[in-house]
């Protein structure tokens, strides 16, 4: 290591400790009553998770404590990888044990449409809105995280934060291009929203079906979903550090998201 990478760490060390960086998680708690995703009922579905008891300082182990964990790998804040989606099953490097870990930490750039949100559920963040965003914050940088702000990790109840009517889910998202801008035109690491998954609640009836899916799996990027606290965050100027399990051949995995933003 050179000296002058050995001082940017110590001094952000310092700054941590000195309280001078926030650490901020945006992680739902992952418990039993966890939201997952509803699909129609002629695909399989994702279970939740559940914990069965190994031993508890009793006859079984008398002096641990551990679980058996159940779960499907996309639940709660979970990360997705490229081979979760067939446009991106036979890219190199596509899944949870092969993709670099440089590529787990990238600039955060906040994308706050709340208000919009509150006004409608179904809406798509587009292109024209992103140009918008950097002509007030700059560019988006190669390499990283755009966070979609929406105010929906405030929905605390299933049947809310799911929001499912006669004709479906109904959860904000991207326009198709705008997936496209951001992956191609931006490249990006990828996307993380508050809502269960990556596109629109509405986006299966899209064309093509779930776009933001299709679109950043096959070009190689990742999404990320059940964020909160994304309020928090600036604009800019924060980190962000999305490590899944190094699952082999894993299509996903369950994530503690972290992020390291300037003190206000």
């Amino acid at each position: 290591m050179s000296n002058g990478a050995a001082h940017v760490l110590a001094q952000l060390l310092t700054a941590l400790d000195a309280g001078q960086i926030n650490v901020i998680d945006l992680t739902t708690p992952l418990g039993a009553e966890t939201t997952v995703i509803d699909l129609p009922p002629m695909f399989a579905l994702s279970p939740g998770l559940t914990l069965t008891e190994i031993s508890r300082y009793d006859e079984r182990g008398p002096a641990w404590y551990w679980n058996i964990l159940n779960l499907g790998e996309h639940t709660g804040t979970h990360f997705d990888a490229p081979v979760h989606w067939v446009t991106g099953k036979d890219l190199p490097n596509n899944t949870t044990d092969t993709i670099p870990p440089r590529k787990f930490i990238g600039p955060a750039c906040v994308i706050d449409v709340t208000a919009d949100v509150e006004q409608s559920a179904d809406f798509l963040l587009t292109v024209e809105r992103v140009q918008a965003w950097e002509q007030q914050h700059g560019r988006i940088p190669a390499g990283a995280w755009v966070l979609l702000r929406t105010g929906w990790s405030r929905r605390t109840s299933k049947e809310a934060f799911l929001n499912a009517g006669p004709d479906g889910a109904h959860s904000p998202g991207f326009d198709k291009a705008c997936s496209e801008f951001l992956a191609k035109e931006r490249d990006v690491l990828g996307v993380g929203v508050e809502t269960v998954g990556t596109d629109a609640g509405q986006a299966g009836t899209f064309n093509p079906p779930f776009p933001n899916h299709n679109t950043m799996h096959g070009n190689g990027k990742f999404g990320i979903t059940s964020l909160v606290n994304l309020e928090l965050l600036p604009p800019t100027g924060a980190l962000v550090i999305a490590a899944p399990l190094k699952i082999v051949d894993g299509s996903g995995s369950p994530l503690r998201v972290i992020a390291l933003a300037p003190t206000a």
